[in-house]
């Protein structure tokens, strides 16, 4: 069963506080994942000014 993109659950970014949503790579692990991109991940310690 496919799920539509309008019922995909959301998350925000830990660094960003950007929305982001379900991605088909993260299916196994939506629970652990915090971050919106590899960007994000890496700068996590990074103070946005």
């Amino acid at each position: 069963m496919q799920t539509r993109k309008e019922n995909r659950p959301e998350k925000l970014c830990e660094t960003c506080a950007k929305p982001f949503t379900w991605r088909k790579k993260w299916e196994r692990d939506w629970d652990q994942v915090k971050y919106c991109s590899e960007r994000c991940r890496r700068n996590k310690n990074k103070l946005e000014e």
